[in-house]
């Protein structure tokens, strides 16, 4: 046994690839996932006193291994598979290095019984280390609703019979939206938690780039997984400038680029021009790799081309239609047309739709309100942003940031940036 070098991070990272483990050797979806939550409960209580073992894989899987026989033996109507609980209740096999189901997964979840948004759900909850408050917030409905979608998921995939392979080349292409969707969402809560103590969670984010590479693998002529793995590593080499030493978010008008990972922005935009060249239409990730490469190439803030980022955020508006999408749109047109006409487009998101009463919706106005020098009112919809956020962190740094304009004559150049 060795000494546990962070014992929460290591079951995150652990639990899909158990969970691949389960359903492959055993099958029946929703009574795997069962049994491998109840592993990780076990370790997590168990792990930081007595250590964590020398194959922590095999150990997640032998505990899940016999909690699926106990559920098997106890089910009266399953009596007629007394015989393979059984056989199952023998210690099996410890995974081979590296053996990693966890993609193929992924496209299980994604199935097509599933409407897209319960098979996103339910991936984030059995594979992407997401709580199922964190998943509510995501979709931005209640929690509650969010429980009944995952379970009703969970038993359709039992009730579908699917195999545990990786789908034919037809119904993985049928897929790969939800799977690349589910990536992304994993990403976004790593480096922006939507709740919790911290700013950011790198686990949930390490793990999405790592997914992302394995579907890159797997799609190496696809533009869209080559996109989304290219916004994931711009936005990721940033992580480092992002915050203070004790923890304080930094915008990035204010980040110090030099601390920002040159080497994943070199790779990064390399994938990103890759997506845009290779064949084929046109995808979202392969348009937001590119807006982040133009962040990311400016060696200052103020040097950002906010011209073709306008460009590529219309064309996104028009690919997606996402209220986030035409929020970000409108900080560039305020950066390109002034804040006035950032705050028209504004107030036609906060009259109606899903971000009617988002902290973002508060948080972008008062920027604009600042940039254009209404101290006042930029002070207003700080305070308000702060009061609609979950996460501390953030919290803080708007809080302040109405503090800060409440003292008389501290308003903001109107020359200087805001942030994106």
């Amino acid at each position: 046994m060795t000494e546990p070098p962070g014992v929460e991070g290591l079951l995150r990272e652990l639990a899909p690839r158990t969970l691949g483990v389960v359903v492959r050797r055993y099958g029946h979806f929703a009574d795997a996932e069962d049994a491998v939550q109840e592993a990780l409960v076990a370790a997590a209580s168990t792990w930081p006193g007595d250590g964590v073992p020398d194959n922590p894989l095999g150990w997640l899987v032998r505990v899940a291994s016999r909690r699926m026989a106990d559920l098997f033996r106890s089910d009266e109507a399953r009596r007629r598979r007394e015989d393979l609980a059984a056989s199952w209740s023998r210690e099996p096999p410890d995974p081979a290095p590296g053996e990693d189901e966890t993609l193929v997964l992924f496209f299980m979840c994604c199935h097509p019984a599933l409407t897209p948004p319960a098979a996103v759900a339910l991936a984030l909850r059995a594979l992407g280390g997401l709580t199922t408050k964190e998943i509510a917030a995501a979709f931005l409905v209640p929690e509650a609703t969010m429980a009944q979608r995952i379970s009703r998921a969970k038993r359709k995939v039992a009730e579908s019979g699917e195999q545990f392979a990786l789908p034919g080349a037809d119904a993985r292409a049928e897929r790969l939206a939800l799977v690349l969707r589910v990536i992304y969402l994993v990403f976004n809560e790593g480096y922006a938690s939507s709740s919790g103590p911290d700013l950011e969670r790198a686990d949930l984010a390490s793990e999405a780039i790592r997914l992302g590479r394995l579907l890159h693998a797997l799609l190496p002529g696809d533009p869209e997984p080559t996109g989304l793995l290219a916004l994931m590593l711009l936005t990721e080499a940033r992580r480092a400038a992002r915050t203070t030493l004790d923890g304080a978010l930094v915008p990035l008008a204010d980040q110090d680029r030099t601390r920002w990972d040159r080497g994943l922005v070199a790779e990064g935009a390399a994938l990103a021009a890759s997506a845009l060249e290779e064949g084929g239409l046109l995808g979202e990730y392969a348009v937001q790799a590119a807006i982040a490469a133009l962040h990311d190439a400016a060696p200052r803030h103020e040097d950002t081309d906010w011209e073709r980022i306008l460009v590529l955020y219309s064309l996104l508006e028009r690919m997606t239609d996402s209220p986030v999408v035409r929020l970000n749109r409108a900080v560039a047109v305020a950066m390109v047309e002034g804040p006035d006409a950032g705050l028209q487009l504004v107030d036609e998101l906060a009259a109606s739709g899903p971000l009617a009463r988002s902290h973002r919706v508060h948080a972008v106005r008062a920027h604009l309100l600042e940039h254009k020098g209404d101290a006042a009112a930029a002070r207003m919809e700080y305070a308000a942003a702060a009061a609609a956020t979950a996460n501390p962190r953030e919290r803080d740094y708007l809080t302040m940031k109405a503090a800060g304009l409440a003292a008389p004559g501290l308003v903001r150049d109107p020359a200087r940036p805001l942030q994106e």
